[in-house]
Protein backbone atom coordinates (compact mmCIF):
# COMPACT_ATOMS: atom_id res chain seq x y z
CA UNK A 1 0.00 0.00 0.00
CA UNK A 2 1.06 3.49 -0.54
CA UNK A 3 -0.50 6.36 0.76
CA UNK A 4 -1.36 9.12 -1.65
CA UNK A 5 0.15 12.27 0.86
CA UNK A 6 3.54 11.55 0.43
CA UNK A 7 3.40 11.77 -3.08
CA UNK A 8 1.36 14.69 -3.10
CA UNK A 9 4.18 16.18 -0.66
CA UNK A 10 7.02 15.59 -2.87
CA UNK A 11 5.41 16.63 -5.70
CA UNK A 12 4.23 20.13 -4.41
CA UNK A 13 7.52 20.66 -2.45
CA UNK A 14 10.06 19.50 -4.23
CA UNK A 15 8.89 18.46 -7.85
CA UNK A 16 6.73 21.58 -8.81
CA UNK A 17 9.13 24.01 -7.43
CA UNK A 18 12.56 22.95 -7.51
CA UNK A 19 12.70 20.96 -10.77
CA UNK A 20 9.81 22.25 -13.22
CA UNK A 21 9.64 25.92 -11.27
CA UNK A 22 5.41 25.69 -12.27
CA UNK A 23 4.56 29.22 -12.38
CA UNK A 24 1.99 30.21 -8.89
CA UNK A 25 -0.78 29.85 -10.99
CA UNK A 26 -0.32 26.57 -12.21
CA UNK A 27 0.71 25.21 -8.83
CA UNK A 28 -2.40 26.90 -7.36
CA UNK A 29 -4.77 25.03 -10.15
CA UNK A 30 -3.38 21.79 -9.29
CA UNK A 31 -3.47 22.23 -5.64
CA UNK A 32 -7.09 23.13 -6.11
CA UNK A 33 -8.05 20.44 -8.24
CA UNK A 34 -6.17 17.97 -5.64
CA UNK A 35 -8.66 19.47 -2.93
CA UNK A 36 -11.42 19.29 -4.73
CA UNK A 37 -10.78 15.19 -6.25
CA UNK A 38 -9.67 14.20 -2.59
CA UNK A 39 -12.62 15.42 -1.18
CA UNK A 40 -14.88 13.85 -3.83
CA UNK A 41 -13.12 10.49 -3.20
CA UNK A 42 -13.88 10.66 0.51
CA UNK A 43 -17.20 11.39 0.18
CA UNK A 44 -17.93 8.43 -1.99
CA UNK A 45 -15.89 5.97 0.20
CA UNK A 46 -16.08 7.42 3.92
CA UNK A 47 -12.02 6.46 3.90
CA UNK A 48 -10.23 9.39 5.62
CA UNK A 49 -8.14 11.73 3.10
CA UNK A 50 -5.02 10.87 4.88
CA UNK A 51 -5.83 7.37 4.54
CA UNK A 52 -6.25 7.47 0.97
CA UNK A 53 -4.32 4.94 -1.59
CA UNK A 54 -3.54 5.05 -4.44
CA UNK A 55 -5.05 2.48 -5.94
CA UNK A 56 -8.60 4.31 -4.77
CA UNK A 57 -7.64 6.84 -7.61
CA UNK A 58 -8.55 4.07 -10.36
CA UNK A 59 -10.13 4.85 -13.74
CA UNK A 60 -13.47 4.74 -12.38
CA UNK A 61 -13.02 6.97 -9.55
CA UNK A 62 -11.50 9.94 -11.31
CA UNK A 63 -14.13 9.69 -14.11
CA UNK A 64 -16.57 9.87 -11.37
CA UNK A 65 -14.93 12.92 -10.25
CA UNK A 66 -14.53 14.63 -13.78
CA UNK A 67 -18.85 13.75 -14.17
CA UNK A 68 -19.21 15.17 -10.62
CA UNK A 69 -17.51 18.77 -12.12
CA UNK A 70 -19.95 18.79 -14.82
CA UNK A 71 -23.60 17.75 -13.46
CA UNK A 72 -22.83 19.24 -9.73
CA UNK A 73 -20.20 22.09 -9.99
CA UNK A 74 -21.54 22.76 -13.55
CA UNK A 75 -17.91 23.14 -14.97
CA UNK A 76 -17.59 23.12 -18.68
CA UNK A 77 -15.20 20.29 -20.52
CA UNK A 78 -12.60 23.11 -21.01
CA UNK A 79 -12.62 23.25 -16.76
CA UNK A 80 -12.94 18.92 -17.13
CA UNK A 81 -9.95 18.65 -18.90
CA UNK A 82 -7.74 21.25 -17.38
CA UNK A 83 -8.66 19.12 -13.62
CA UNK A 84 -7.91 16.30 -15.26
CA UNK A 85 -4.43 17.55 -16.88
CA UNK A 86 -3.68 18.29 -13.14
CA UNK A 87 -4.76 14.80 -12.02
CA UNK A 88 -2.57 13.35 -15.42
CA UNK A 89 0.82 15.78 -13.69
CA UNK A 90 0.53 14.21 -10.42
CA UNK A 91 0.43 10.62 -11.04
CA UNK A 92 2.63 10.66 -13.94
CA UNK A 93 5.34 11.86 -11.65
CA UNK A 94 4.47 9.42 -8.90
CA UNK A 95 4.46 5.88 -11.57
CA UNK A 96 8.27 5.70 -11.80
CA UNK A 97 8.62 5.14 -8.31
CA UNK A 98 5.84 3.31 -7.44
CA UNK A 99 5.37 0.51 -9.92
CA UNK A 100 3.21 -1.86 -8.04
CA UNK A 101 0.26 1.00 -9.23
CA UNK A 102 0.98 0.92 -12.71
CA UNK A 103 -1.89 -0.56 -13.56
CA UNK A 104 -4.23 1.62 -11.95
CA UNK A 105 -2.23 5.06 -12.78
CA UNK A 106 -2.01 4.07 -16.71
CA UNK A 107 -5.87 3.69 -17.02
CA UNK A 108 -6.38 7.15 -15.57
CA UNK A 109 -3.66 8.68 -17.70
CA UNK A 110 -5.35 7.03 -20.41
CA UNK A 111 -8.97 8.68 -19.47
CA UNK A 112 -9.58 11.12 -22.71
CA UNK A 113 -9.85 14.77 -22.54
CA UNK A 114 -13.62 16.04 -23.36
CA UNK A 115 -14.23 17.58 -27.03
CA UNK A 116 -16.65 20.45 -26.72
CA UNK A 117 -17.22 22.98 -29.57
CA UNK A 118 -15.53 26.31 -29.41
CA UNK A 119 -17.40 28.97 -27.01
CA UNK A 120 -18.49 31.60 -28.98
CA UNK A 121 -16.37 34.71 -28.30
CA UNK A 122 -17.46 37.58 -26.15
CA UNK A 123 -16.14 40.66 -26.36
CA UNK A 124 -17.52 44.46 -25.82
CA UNK A 125 -18.26 47.00 -28.80
CA UNK A 126 -16.15 50.56 -28.15
CA UNK A 127 -19.73 52.25 -27.29
CA UNK A 128 -20.22 49.66 -24.90
CA UNK A 129 -16.66 49.76 -23.45
CA UNK A 130 -17.22 53.47 -22.70
CA UNK A 131 -20.37 52.62 -20.99
CA UNK A 132 -18.52 50.19 -18.65
CA UNK A 133 -15.87 52.37 -17.66
CA UNK A 134 -18.38 55.62 -17.14
CA UNK A 135 -19.80 53.44 -14.30
CA UNK A 136 -17.18 53.28 -12.39
CA UNK A 137 -17.60 56.43 -9.71
CA UNK A 138 -15.12 58.93 -9.85
CA UNK A 139 -16.14 60.56 -6.21
CA UNK A 140 -14.29 57.72 -4.20
CA UNK A 141 -10.90 55.55 -3.93
CA UNK A 142 -12.31 52.11 -4.91
CA UNK A 143 -14.22 53.75 -8.02
CA UNK A 144 -10.76 55.93 -9.36
CA UNK A 145 -9.00 52.60 -9.23
CA UNK A 146 -11.52 50.52 -10.45
CA UNK A 147 -11.18 52.83 -13.69
CA UNK A 148 -7.70 52.67 -13.70
CA UNK A 149 -7.75 49.12 -13.83
CA UNK A 150 -9.97 48.70 -16.34
CA UNK A 151 -8.85 50.88 -18.66
CA UNK A 152 -5.16 49.52 -18.39
CA UNK A 153 -7.14 45.37 -19.24
CA UNK A 154 -9.24 46.70 -21.96
CA UNK A 155 -6.51 48.69 -23.57
CA UNK A 156 -3.74 46.36 -23.05
CA UNK A 157 -5.62 42.98 -23.15
CA UNK A 158 -3.28 41.52 -19.79
CA UNK A 159 -4.60 38.21 -18.57
CA UNK A 160 -6.39 38.88 -14.75
CA UNK A 161 -3.46 36.83 -13.64
CA UNK A 162 -0.75 39.76 -14.90
CA UNK A 163 -3.38 42.58 -13.69
CA UNK A 164 -3.35 41.12 -9.88
CA UNK A 165 0.46 40.83 -10.08
CA UNK A 166 1.22 43.98 -11.14
CA UNK A 167 3.00 46.33 -8.95
CA UNK A 168 3.51 49.79 -9.17
CA UNK A 169 7.29 49.32 -11.18
CA UNK A 170 5.76 47.53 -13.76
CA UNK A 171 4.38 50.71 -14.82
CA UNK A 172 6.50 53.31 -16.89
CA UNK A 173 4.98 56.44 -18.11
CA UNK A 174 7.95 58.72 -19.07
CA UNK A 175 9.37 58.67 -22.85
CA UNK A 176 7.84 55.12 -24.38
CA UNK A 177 5.64 54.65 -22.16
CA UNK A 178 4.53 50.63 -21.55
CA UNK A 179 3.25 48.14 -18.33
CA UNK A 180 5.64 44.72 -18.21
CA UNK A 181 4.09 41.95 -16.69
CA UNK A 182 5.24 38.17 -16.13
CA UNK A 183 3.27 36.38 -18.03
CA UNK A 184 1.80 32.96 -18.83
CA UNK A 185 4.63 30.42 -19.14
CA UNK A 186 6.62 32.60 -17.12
CA UNK A 187 6.98 35.11 -20.68
CA UNK A 188 8.18 38.45 -19.69
CA UNK A 189 6.73 41.05 -22.58
CA UNK A 190 6.05 45.13 -22.26
CA UNK A 191 2.52 46.55 -23.99
CA UNK A 192 2.77 50.04 -25.45
CA UNK A 193 0.55 52.51 -23.30
CA UNK A 194 -1.78 55.00 -25.11
CA UNK A 195 -2.27 58.69 -24.53
CA UNK A 196 -5.58 57.88 -22.84
CA UNK A 197 -4.39 55.30 -20.62
CA UNK A 198 -1.32 57.09 -19.46
CA UNK A 199 -3.37 60.26 -18.26
CA UNK A 200 -5.85 57.75 -16.15
CA UNK A 201 -2.82 56.28 -14.46
CA UNK A 202 -0.66 59.46 -13.89
CA UNK A 203 -3.39 60.25 -11.80
CA UNK A 204 -4.29 57.43 -10.65
CA UNK A 205 -0.86 57.10 -9.72
CA UNK A 206 -0.50 60.55 -7.58
CA UNK A 207 -2.71 59.38 -5.25
CA UNK A 208 -1.67 55.40 -5.58
CA UNK A 209 1.57 56.14 -4.01
CA UNK A 210 0.45 57.89 -1.13
CA UNK A 211 -0.80 54.52 0.02
CA UNK A 212 0.70 51.48 1.58
CA UNK A 213 1.91 48.46 -0.48
CA UNK A 214 3.37 48.33 -3.90
CA UNK A 215 0.51 46.57 -5.35
CA UNK A 216 -0.38 48.65 -8.40
CA UNK A 217 -4.14 47.98 -8.31
CA UNK A 218 -4.40 46.93 -3.61
CA UNK A 219 -6.64 45.90 -1.67
CA UNK A 220 -7.85 47.51 1.32
CA UNK A 221 -4.46 46.43 3.31
CA UNK A 222 -2.52 47.19 -0.11
CA UNK A 223 -2.28 43.35 -0.69
CA UNK A 224 -2.57 42.51 -4.26
CA UNK A 225 -6.77 41.77 -5.21
CA UNK A 226 -7.78 38.43 -6.02
CA UNK A 227 -9.02 37.20 -8.78
CA UNK A 228 -12.07 36.93 -7.39
CA UNK A 229 -12.15 40.49 -6.85
CA UNK A 230 -11.72 41.61 -9.91
CA UNK A 231 -14.81 40.12 -11.01
CA UNK A 232 -16.73 40.65 -8.69
CA UNK A 233 -16.14 44.67 -9.54
CA UNK A 234 -16.36 44.01 -12.56
CA UNK A 235 -19.86 42.39 -12.10
CA UNK A 236 -20.94 45.40 -10.38
CA UNK A 237 -20.37 47.79 -12.89
CA UNK A 238 -21.70 45.52 -15.87
CA UNK A 239 -25.08 45.93 -13.63
CA UNK A 240 -24.48 49.50 -13.71
CA UNK A 241 -23.48 49.93 -17.10
CA UNK A 242 -26.94 47.58 -18.71
CA UNK A 243 -29.18 50.17 -17.31
CA UNK A 244 -27.89 52.69 -20.04
CA UNK A 245 -26.37 50.27 -22.78
CA UNK A 246 -28.91 46.84 -23.33
CA UNK A 247 -27.02 45.13 -25.24
CA UNK A 248 -24.18 44.84 -21.94
CA UNK A 249 -27.14 42.89 -20.34
CA UNK A 250 -27.32 40.10 -23.46
CA UNK A 251 -23.57 39.06 -22.89
CA UNK A 252 -21.65 36.66 -20.40
CA UNK A 253 -19.01 39.35 -19.96
CA UNK A 254 -15.66 38.34 -17.04
CA UNK A 255 -12.50 40.11 -17.18
CA UNK A 256 -10.82 37.78 -19.87
CA UNK A 257 -14.13 39.52 -22.12
CA UNK A 258 -11.55 42.98 -21.84
CA UNK A 259 -8.55 40.65 -23.23
CA UNK A 260 -10.89 39.90 -26.06
CA UNK A 261 -12.26 43.27 -26.45
CA UNK A 262 -8.32 44.81 -26.66
CA UNK A 263 -7.59 42.18 -29.33
CA UNK A 264 -11.08 42.92 -31.39
CA UNK A 265 -9.90 46.44 -31.12
CA UNK A 266 -6.51 45.99 -32.56
CA UNK A 267 -7.92 43.67 -35.47
CA UNK A 268 -10.06 46.39 -36.59
CA UNK A 269 -7.90 48.91 -36.77
CA UNK A 270 -6.11 46.58 -39.08
CA UNK A 271 -3.34 45.80 -36.77
CA UNK A 272 -1.85 41.81 -38.12
CA UNK A 273 -3.00 39.17 -36.68
CA UNK A 274 0.84 37.82 -35.77
CA UNK A 275 1.51 41.30 -34.24
CA UNK A 276 -2.13 40.85 -32.00
CA UNK A 277 -1.06 37.34 -30.73
CA UNK A 278 2.53 39.02 -29.75
CA UNK A 279 0.68 42.02 -28.15
CA UNK A 280 -1.21 39.25 -26.08
CA UNK A 281 1.83 36.98 -25.32
CA UNK A 282 0.38 34.03 -27.23
CA UNK A 283 3.12 31.35 -27.41
CA UNK A 284 1.66 30.32 -31.24
CA UNK A 285 0.16 32.81 -33.91
CA UNK A 286 -2.43 29.91 -33.96
CA UNK A 287 -4.01 30.81 -30.55
CA UNK A 288 -5.11 34.59 -32.19
CA UNK A 289 -7.01 32.77 -35.22
CA UNK A 290 -10.46 32.94 -33.11
CA UNK A 291 -10.57 36.85 -33.37
CA UNK A 292 -10.40 36.31 -37.38
CA UNK A 293 -13.53 34.27 -37.22
CA UNK A 294 -15.05 36.34 -34.22
CA UNK A 295 -14.80 39.07 -36.76
CA UNK A 296 -18.14 39.73 -38.77
CA UNK A 297 -16.62 42.70 -40.42
CA UNK A 298 -13.49 40.94 -41.98
CA UNK A 299 -15.91 38.10 -43.28
CA UNK A 300 -18.59 40.98 -44.71
CA UNK A 301 -15.35 42.56 -46.51
CA UNK A 302 -15.10 38.74 -48.18
CA UNK A 303 -17.93 38.65 -49.61
CA UNK A 304 -18.22 41.49 -50.47
CA UNK A 305 -15.37 41.36 -52.67
CA UNK A 306 -16.85 37.80 -54.43
CA UNK A 307 -19.16 37.61 -57.64
CA UNK A 308 -22.68 37.28 -57.09
CA UNK A 309 -23.90 33.85 -59.43
CA UNK A 310 -25.81 36.04 -62.16
CA UNK A 311 -22.26 38.05 -63.67
CA UNK A 312 -20.49 36.40 -66.00
CA UNK A 313 -16.95 36.45 -65.44
CA UNK A 314 -14.35 38.58 -67.04
CA UNK A 315 -13.56 42.44 -67.06
CA UNK A 316 -16.73 44.47 -66.87
CA UNK A 317 -17.04 46.74 -69.98
CA UNK A 318 -20.11 49.62 -69.48
CA UNK A 319 -22.71 49.74 -72.61
CA UNK A 320 -22.46 52.67 -75.21
CA UNK A 321 -24.85 55.39 -73.32
CA UNK A 322 -26.99 55.26 -76.51
CA UNK A 323 -27.63 51.49 -75.89
CA UNK A 324 -27.41 51.98 -72.30
CA UNK A 325 -30.24 54.36 -72.92
CA UNK A 326 -32.16 52.79 -75.34
CA UNK A 327 -32.03 49.90 -72.62
CA UNK A 328 -33.71 52.01 -70.03
CA UNK A 329 -36.80 52.66 -72.20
Amino acid sequence: MTLLAPVLQRYFTDYAHGQRDLSPNTVAAYRDTWRLLIKHVTATTNVPADKLDLDMLDAQAVSGFLDHLQAQRGNSARTRNARLTAIRAVLAFALPDHPEHAGTITRVLAIPARRSPDPVLQFLTLEETGTLLAATDPSTWTGRRDHALLTLAVQTGLRISELTSLTTSDIHLGTGPHVTCLGKGRRRRATPLTPVTVAVLNGYLTERLARKGTALFPGPAGQHLSRDALEHRLARYLAIAAATCPSLAAKHVTMHSLRHSAAMNLLAAGVDIAVISLWLGHRHTASSDAYLHADMAIKQAAIDRTRPPDIAPGTYRPEPRILAWLSSL
